[in-house]
């Protein structure tokens, strides 16, 4: 568990949990409001299924389950790496540190699953989105040309090695 600042308040502490089908919903809201790639519902269910997946949700703690989610990671284990996919966090929450609470708790849960190293794509132009990923230790490994689609952009391949479980 953890806190976030909203508009310089503190806010109740946060939870990040295992995502449900229950959450899909919000979570594709969540990611048509921060312009991700586009998964959808049935993209993430999906994902779900999955046994390597670490689908995570933040939420603030004693709420109840059907009220809205803060933010979301997806990623998924591969023999020794993890792929971050996404992460998107509700505009009023943005900047709050939650971005950095579900990334990390997704490095974390990763290395349970003997990852030792982390990849993700970003948009070039998301220079927001890389400052979060370099303060985790990420750094710019290589160049997707035209990767993203509406509109078309690179994406830059960032990558952190992951330090061992204590």
């Amino acid at each position: 568990m953890s806190s976030a600042k909203v508009a310089g308040e503190s806010v109740a502490a946060t939870t990040v949990e295992l995502m449900t089908e229950h959450d899909l919903l919000e979570v594709v809201e969540i990611e048509e409001s921060c312009g991700l790639s586009l998964w959808g519902w049935d993209g993430y269910h999906t994902e779900l299924e999955r046994r390597e997946s670490i689908m995570l949700v933040a939420r603030r703690a004693g709420w109840d389950e059907r009220q809205r989610l803060l933010g979301f990671v997806a990623a998924r284990v591969s023999a020794d790496e993890v792929h971050v996919n996404n992460i998107g966090v509700r505009e009023e929450m943005r900047r709050a540190g939650l971005g950095s609470l579900l990334l990390r708790t997704a490095l974390l849960r990763s290395r349970m699953y003997g990852a030792v190293r982390a990849i993700l794509e970003v948009r070039a132009s998301n220079h927001v989105a890389q400052k979060l990923y370099r303060r985790h230790g990420f750094a710019v490994a290589g160049r997707r040309k035209n990767y993203y689609k509406n509109p078309t952009e690179d994406a830059l391949v960032m990558a952190a090695e992951l330090e061992p479980e204590a």
